[in-house]
C-alpha cells in the first residue's frame, strides 16, 4: 500500500505545483493520525488527486504555499466543526446507483490513465485523473502517444507485472500467501531494472521513468523539508475564502469515498462518517502546520488496501510508518522503483472496480438505477470526480421527480359490502408536483360515490396538497354527495381518520342478502387473498362498530390447522362470520348446536365446511387405519379417537389395500381425496342430524356449502355436495 502511495502523493503534489514533499507529509499525516482517529476499517487517507486543481488555484491567488498551509489549517478546524454538527449525515443522501457509479468511474480512470505509464510513457504524472491534458490533449490522445512512444524497458516490467497480479488473483495458493502481492512486484520491478542497466539501451530504465522523491543527506536536512505556515496571513480575506473551499469539497470527497469503501469492503461494515470529518479536521490541521497538502479518504488507496487482504485500520496506520520510514531511511531504494510496475497495481485494481458483474447487476436493475450510474462514470470520466458525482446526483434526482409526477399515487376500486370505494394509496411524500394527479384522481369519483383517501404510507404533505384534501373534504365532497374516508394521515395534518363505508356485516347487509349473494362475497375475497389485494379495513373501527352487536354472514366449520384461518382466506373482517374450529372438520353435537345457534337465532345466511389439502388430521387417520394401532397408544393423545374414528367413515377398506403401493405423489393426492370426501360426509350429516338446519336449507333461508382449501395456491374450491 505504502508503495502504491508514495508515487501517488509525489504526482498530486506536482498536479497541484506545490513542493513534492507537501505531498509526502500529506500522505504521511493521512496514513498514521488519520488511520488512528478514524472509525473506518479499510479507508486510507491522503492528498486526493479531486483536490489537486482546487489546490493550484487556492495556491495561485495566495501567492505562497505558506498562506495555504494557514488555509489547511483552517479548514481543519472547519471539518472538526462539521463532523461535532452531524454534517457526515450528508453521506447518507448518496444514492448506491451514483456511489457505484464512483467506483466504476474511478476504475475506468485508472485503466486508461495507467495505460501509457505501464508502457513507459511519462508525460503525464501517475496521479493526473482529469480527462483533459494540456490545451488540445485528452485521455484517449495520451494513450494513443503512448502507443506511439513506449519504453522497451519500462513496457516490458509493466506488462509482466500484470501478468504475474493477474496469476496471484487466479492461482489459489499465490492467493492464499500471506506474501502481499504489490511487495513481490515492487522487488520484481527493482530487479529487473537493474538487470535492464547491465543490458543497457533500449532496455535501461533511468529518470523519469523511475520514481522520485527529494533525498537528504543529514536529519537536519530532512527535518528542514517540513515548513511552518505563514500566520501573516490571518488578516488577509482570501486564506479565508481557500479554506471554506478546502474544507467543503474535501469534507465531500471524504463522505464519498468512504462510503465507496465501505460498498467494496467484503466484511459490509459501516463507517462513522461523523468521526471521519473528526479525524479529517484534526489531520489536515497537523499537515497544514508542518508543511504538507489537504488531506480526504481516497478511493484509490482504500480499493488498493483491500484488494490487498487488509481487515483493520491497523494497515493503514502501517502504511503511513512505512511511508515515514522510507522517504527518511531508504530514498535511493525507493528512487530505483520503476513507474510502470506501481500502474500496472493501480491498472489491475482498476479492473475489479469496473468489473462486467457490477455493470450487468445495474443494468439488470432497471432505467432508474443504471441511467444515474452512467451518468455518474461519464461525468466522473470527462469533469472530475465532484462534478461527475454532481452529474449522477441530478440524473437519480431527476428520475425521482418524473417518478413522484407519474406514480404519486396509486388506484384501484375495491368493492365492500355496500358497494364500490376507489381507494387513493398516497406516495411517501406528495408535494406540489404531484397536485394535478391527485386533483384528476378526486374529480374522477362519481356524483354519490365514494372515495378512501389512504395517507397510512405518507411522512409528508405538501401545504399545496393539504389545502386541495381540505377543499374537497369541506366543500366538493359534500356538494357532490361524495361520501370521504380518510385513513392514516400524521396527528399534525389535522385531518383525522374517518371511515363511512360500511366495513362489518350489518343487520340491514344480512338481511339484503341471499345465500348465493354470500358465497359470492366468499369467492370474492378468496380472489382478492390470492392476488394481494386485500380490501382496507380498520380494525378499530370494527371493534367499536362490533362492540354493541353482530350480524354475521355465515358459519365456516374448519380444521384447527394454522394455514386456513376462514377470515384471512375470505379477506373478512371482524364480525362477518362465525367460525367453528376442530381437527378434521367433523361435525359433534356441540358443533351441530353452535352452528344451529348461528343460522336460527343469528341470522347467518351460508353454513361452508372447509376442508384443506396435506390434512394432518386425515393424514393420521390414513396411517392408524393400515396400522390398526390404537389412537391413545399411536398418538398419545387419550381424547383423539372419536375425531379419527368420524374422519375414518370416508374411507373404503378396499382403497387402503391399493394405498400401500402408491408412490408419494399418488398418496398425497389420495389424502386430499379423502379430505374431500371428508367435507362432503360432514355436510350430509350436519342436515342429517338437525332438523332445524335441514329446515332452514329447505325454506331457502341458510346454504350447505363444502369446499376444500389448498395450502400451495390458496384457492379455496366448491365442492359438489351430492355428489
Amino acid at each position: 500500500m505504502s508503495l502504491v502511495a508514495l508515487p501517488l502523493c509525489l504526482g498530486i503534489a506536482l498536479a497541484s505545483n506545490a513542493p513534492l514533499f507537501a505531498g509526502l507529509v500529506a500522505g504521511i499525516v493521512g496514513g498514521i493520525l488519520v488511520g488512528y482517529l478514524s472509525g473506518s476499517q479499510t479507508s486510507v487517507s491522503g492528498p486526493a488527486a479531486a483536490l489537486a486543481a482546487i489546490v493550484a488555484g487556492e495556491l495561485a491567488t495566495l501567492g505562497s504555499f505558506q498562506a495555504l498551509q494557514l488555509a489547511v489549517v483552517v479548514a481543519g478546524f472547519l471539518q472538526i466543526g462539521f463532523g461535532l454538527l452531524g454534517a457526515g449525515l450528508l453521506a447518507k443522501f448518496f444514492p448506491s446507483s451514483v456511489i457505484k457509479g464512483l467506483l466504476a468511474a474511478i476504475g475506468v480512470i485508472l485503466i486508461l490513465r495507467q495505460i501509457p505509464h505501464v508502457l513507459g510513457h511519462h508525460e503525464v504524472p501517475v496521479s493526473d485523473l482529469a480527462f483533459r491534458h494540456g490545451t488540445n490533449g485528452n485521455t484517449f490522445s495520451e494513450l494513443a502517444s503512448a502507443l506511439a512512444d513506449l519504453h522497451v524497458g519500462a513496457a516490458a516490467i509493466g506488462m509482466l507485472s500484470i501478468g504475474v497480479l493477474v496469476i496471484w488473483d487466479f492461482w489459489k495458493p499465490l492467493k492464499r500467501s500471506t506474501l502481499p502481492s504489490p511487495v513481490v512486484i515492487v522487488l520484481l520491478g527493482v530487479g529487473l531494472t537493474q538487470l535492464f542497466r547491465i543490458l543497457g539501451q533500449p532496455w535501461q530504465i533511468d529518470r523519469p521513468y523511475l520514481v522520485t522523491i527529494p533525498t537528504a543527506n543529514s536529519l537536519a536536512e530532512f527535518a528542514g523539508f517540513f515548513g511552518l505556515p505563514d500566520f501573516a496571513s490571518w488578516s488577509n480575506p482570501a486564506m479565508y475564502k481557500s479554506a471554506i473551499t478546502i474544507a467543503v469539497v474535501a469534507s465531500l470527497a471524504t463522505l464519498l469515498n468512504l462510503q465507496a469503501v465501505d460498498e467494496i469492503d467484503p466484511k459490509k461494515r459501516t463507517s462513522p462518517a461523523n468521526r471521519e470529518l473528526l479525524s479529517q479536521g484534526v489531520g489536515n490541521l497537523l499537515s497544514g502546520f508542518i508543511g504538507g497538502l489537504p488531506i480526504t479518504s481516497v478511493i484509490i488507496r482504500g480499493s488498493v488496501n483491500i484488494n490487498a487482504g487488509a481487515q483493520t485500520k491497523i494497515s493503514a496506520i502501517v502504511h503511513g510508518i512505512l511511508l515515514l520510514t522510507s522517504v527518511a531511511l531508504f530514498p535511493v531504494f525507493l528512487n530505483s522503483i520503476p513507474l510502470s510496475c506501481l500502474a500496472a497495481i493501480l491498472l489491475v485494481t482498476g479492473f475489479k472496480l469496473i468489473s462486467p458483474t457490477l455493470v450487468k447487476r445495474m443494468w439488470n436493475q432497471g432505467w432508474p438505477q443504471f441511467v444515474p450510474f452512467a451518468a455518474t462514470v461519464i461525468g466522473i470520466i470527462v469533469t472530475d470526480l465532484l462534478v461527475g458525482v454532481a452529474i449522477g446526483m441530478g440524473t437519480a434526482i431527476a428520475f425521482i421527480l418524473v417518478s413522484s409526477v407519474r406514480r404519486p399515487l396509486r388506484l384501484s376500486t375495491q368493492t365492500h359490502m355496500r358497494g364500490d370505494v376507489l381507494h387513493i394509496e398516497l406516495a411517501d411524500q406528495i408535494t406540489f408536483l404531484n397536485r394535478g394527479a391527485l386533483a384528476v384522481a378526486l374529480e374522477s369519483v362519481p356524483r354519490g360515490g365514494h372515495v378512501l383517501l389512504d395517507g397510512r404510507r405518507t411522512d409528508y404533505v405538501d401545504p399545496d396538497l393539504l389545502s386541495l384534501i381540505i377543499d374537497f373534504k369541506d366543500y366538493t365532497a359534500p356538494a357532490r354527495e361524495v361520501e370521504l374516508s380518510l385513513l392514516g394521515f400524521r396527528d399534525k395534518y389535522n385531518l383525522g381518520d374517518q371511515t363511512r363505508y360500511i366495513v362489518h356485516s350489518t343487520k340491514e347487509l344480512q338481511d339484503k342478502l341471499s345465500p348465493a349473494d354470500v358465497i359470492e362475497i366468499l369467492q370474492d375475497g378468496n380472489q382478492r387473498f390470492r392476488s394481494g389485494n386485500r380490501l382496507t379495513r380498520d380494525p378499530g373501527l370494527q371493534v367499536a362498530e362490533t362492540s354493541s352487536g353482530q350480524h354475521p354472514l355465515a358459519v365456516v366449520l374448519s380444521c384447527i390447522d394454522s394455514r386456513c384461518p376462514a377470515e384471512l382466506i375470505f379477506d373478512l373482517g371482524i364480525g362477518d362470520i362465525f367460525n367453528v374450529r376442530i381437527a378434521g372438520n367433523i361435525s359433534s353435537r356441540k358443533i351441530l348446536g353452535s352452528i344451529e345457534y348461528g343460522c336460527s337465532v343469528m341470522g347467518a345466511k351460508l353454513v361452508l365446511v372447509l376442508g384443506h389439502t396435506n390434512c394432518g388430521a386425515v393424514t393420521t387417520a390414513v396411517d392408524l387405519m393400515i396400522s390398526g394401532q390404537p389412537v391413545d397408544a399411536a398418538t398419545k393423545c387419550e381424547n383423539l379417537e372419536s375425531i379419527i374414528e368420524d374422519i375414518q367413515k370416508s374411507i373404503h377398506e378396499t382403497s387402503i389395500n391399493k394405498l400401500q403401493r402408491m408412490n408419494a405423489s399418488q398418496r398425497a393426492d389420495f389424502i386430499d381425496g379423502i379430505s374431500r370426501a371428508n367435507v362432503r360426509r360432514t355436510v350430509s350429516n350436519i342436515l342429517e342430524s338437525s332438523k332445524t338446519l335441514s329446515s332452514l336449507k329447505s325454506q331457502g333461508r341458510t346454504a350447505f356449502v363444502g369446499a376444500i382449501y389448498c395450502i400451495r395456491t390458496g384457492e379455496v374450491e366448491l365442492l359438489p355436495v351430492d355428489d
